[in-house]
This record gives structure tokens, sequence and C-alpha cells, in this order.
């Protein structure tokens, strides 16, 4: 393993300025695998904020449902989903230098196609990069639940992001969401509730039970072992049009880093 500094590393995580980030970007220790992924296969996997909005056709080559993750981690869980699903396209957004290193660099060896990546803000790209209404599935799987009070507010969970989701995904398109922290599935829960233009696929009108399309990670194999518990909450969007956001509305909602695979 090795440090990597600002001076010999030239792959950077983009975003705009913001006040208040619901990710701390970690000057990571990369394996060289992970660092020379980057040399091998970014040009293959890699997207820019910068290149503006996102031209699937020129991208993926087809026009093909879509599913965006943000926050994936070291990228296995993410990894798995567009290998069982070839039908579909999937972009994964992540801050962290060493999990992109990891899903670019196991995404080229393995041949994947429907994948690519943003080292990136998420709602930047969001905001600059994904057209309204483009999105079939999007997700967010173990957030940083940011336990203590004082820092709830750096949720990416909020009522402004929701509705930022909401004018991503398609009329049926579904958002997925999972934590193994109680208190924040009850915040998960309360936002979502509270957002008219999305509706609880779950029977009882709360959590289900884990869809077949997330694999389960190794790090939540470990916590189940612990006795802890895991709440997905998968709700879709319903006709309508969301009304359209500033730049204030979305200023403190930013990507989330995943707990590792």
């Amino acid at each position: 393993m090795q440090d990597e500094s600002a001076e010999d590393f030239p792959y950077r995580t983009e975003f705009k300025k913001k006040s208040i980030r619901s990710y701390v970007i970690r000057a990571g220790r990369m394996t060289e695998g992970q660092r020379n992924a980057f040399d091998n296969y970014w040009g293959q996997y890699g997207l820019s904020l910068f290149d503006g909005p996102l031209d699937r056709q020129q991208v993926f080559g087809r026009e093909a449902p879509l599913a965006l993750e943000i926050g994936f981690g070291m990228g296995d869980s993410l990894l798995a989903m567009a290998e069982a699903e070839p039908d579909k396209d999937f972009i994964g957004i992540e801050v962290h230098p060493p999990g992109v290193g990891r899903l670019i660099n196991n995404a080229g060896k393995a041949g994947i196609k429907n994948l690519r990546v943003y080292m990136a803000d998420a709602v930047d790209v969001l905001n600059d990069c994904i057209a309204d209404g483009s999105l079939d599935r999007f997700q967010l799987y173990f957030p940083d639940p940011w336990h203590k009070k004082k820092h709830h507010k750096r949720r990416i969970v909020q009522p402004e992001f929701v509705r930022l989701i909401c004018s991503k995904l398609k009329t049926g398109g579904l958002m997925h969401m999972a934590t193994d922290w109680e208190n924040y599935a009850e915040h998960m829960l309360e936002v979502l509730q509270g957002e008219n233009l999305l509706e609880n696929t779950a029977s009882e009108g709360d959590y289900v039970a884990r869809p077949e399309w997330r694999p389960e990670t190794k790090f939540e194999r470990r916590g189940q072992r612990l006795g802890h518990g895991v709440w997905d909450l998968v709700y879709r969007r319903l006709p309508g049009e969301a009304p359209p956001l500033t730049t204030t509305d979305v200023d403190a909602s930013t990507v989330e880093e995943s707990k590792g695979e």
C-alpha cells in the first residue's frame, strides 16, 4: 500500500464549491493495482462532471434502462449488478479514488460494457449531467449516517435531495435506499413519505425485504452476524412534474460515501 499525494496522483475528484457536504475527501491509501487502474481503464469507464449533459447513445452505444448509484464504496455490489443485469446501463458516483480504482480495475478485467463512473460530487453530476426523467432506478446503499444529532444536517437524505432525485426518475422509476442504522432508516422513511411524487412499495407502508437486484455485501453479512439489522426502502415515482429546484435548495445535499463492502 502507498499514500497518494496530490502531487503524484493526477486524477481528481470533481466538485463545485458548497457550504455543507455529507462527505469528507480523505487522502486515502491506494494499492498499486487501484492506482494503475486509472491509467488502464479510466479512459474506458470514467466520465467527467465538466463534460456536461450525458449523451447515453454516445457513452453506452445504446438506449437501455438506466440505474444510477451514489456512494458505491469499493464497488463490489455495483459491479455484481452490472454483471447480473446486462440489459441495463449503470452509472456509479463515488468521491474516493481507492474505491473507484478497485471498481474500474475489476470491471476492466471482467470486460464489463454497461458501466460508467463519475468521481465527483453527486449533486453536481445530477444537476449538470443527468437529464430529467432519464433514470429507471436510483440506488443509495449504506450512506454515512452522521449519527450525532449536530451532524444530521450532513445526511444526504433530505427533502430537497429527494425532490432532485424525483426530477431525474422516470414515471414508474424506483428509488431504493438501504441502511443498517435504525435511526437513519426512520429518518429516510419520514423524508420519503413526505414526498408526494413517491409511493411506498412496501405492503405495510414502511420497509421491504432486500430486493433481488441488491447483492448482499460483506459489510452487511458481517453486521448480521453481530445482530445488526438492515432496512431497505423502495419507492415508486408517481406521475407528475417535479417543481423546479433552485441552487439554494440543493446546496446542503451532496454525494455520500458508502461504507466499505
